[in-house]
């Protein structure tokens, strides 16, 4: 097959992450809008290449005075470093859906190398809506990846002490990503990282009216595909 290309749709791929806030519980943010491309061999899965971008300006809590104040400067400065970016250096396959991505993560301008431990969700053909008609199907792939920041690393250093020595939120930082990736088409060679070949003005192809909801598509009863391989 040889190397393949994909590009991660956004409104399906995100990242989610959690700190420890007033030493009790979590709080919880969203990042929404996560660009990025993989080209993999399936082959040859521990040659592959990665990259995302992901845009910090729309951070999401749910309490729109800490959102303000996450986007300032006392955490990711988004005024001058509105966007995270990670580049992969390195994959080790670990079985047939278990992989360590390792890649040079920048957050306000900093750069750090991160492992993130990937699952592979499989594949499969789907739907895909353009102009109000299925224009599919087209080859779409799911992963899961984790890993835990120390925000302090990347100079994300604010915090407050709480009574009896505690602080308001925690260094360590727990990361989910779960990216939907979309087989290119045509001349994938054009398309640079976050921009399939058809354009960042593609359709969204879940607005009402443009296909059918979440729950008509293909679903967990769909066969399993072992790709990449265990080498």
């Amino acid at each position: 097959m040889g190397v393949t290309r994909w590009f991660f749709e956004p409104g399906h791929t995100g990242a989610e992450f959690r700190a420890r806030h007033m030493m009790v519980t979590y709080v919880r943010g969203q990042l929404k809008n996560v660009r990025g491309s993989l080209e993999v061999d399936p082959a040859d899965p521990e040659k592959a290449r990665v990259e995302a971008v992901v845009d910090a300006t729309q951070v999401y809590t749910g309490q729109e005075q800490r959102d303000a104040h996450l986007r300032s400067a006392d955490f990711f400065a988004c005024d001058t470093h509105p966007e995270w970016t990670f580049t992969g250096t390195g994959v080790r396959q670990a079985s047939a859906t278990e992989f360590e991505v390792t890649g040079d993560l920048t957050i306000r301008g900093t750069t750090r190398p991160v492992t993130f431990d990937v699952t592979y969700l499989g594949q499969w053909d789907t739907p895909w809506w353009e102009d109000g008609r299925d224009a599919g199907p087209r080859r779409r792939a799911g992963f899961t990846a984790t890993t835990r920041l120390n925000r302090q690393d990347f100079g994300v250093s604010w915090n407050d002490v709480v009574d009896r020595g505690g602080v308001v939120v925690s260094d360590m930082v727990d990361v989910t990503v779960d990216v939907e990736a979309v087989l290119e088409e045509g001349r994938p060679d054009e398309a640079g990282p976050g921009k399939p070949r058809s354009g960042d003005d593609r359709p969204d192809h879940d607005q009402p009216g443009d296909g059918p909801p979440e729950d008509d598509r293909p679903g967990d009863d769909r066969p399993e595909e072992a790709w990449p391989q265990a080498a």
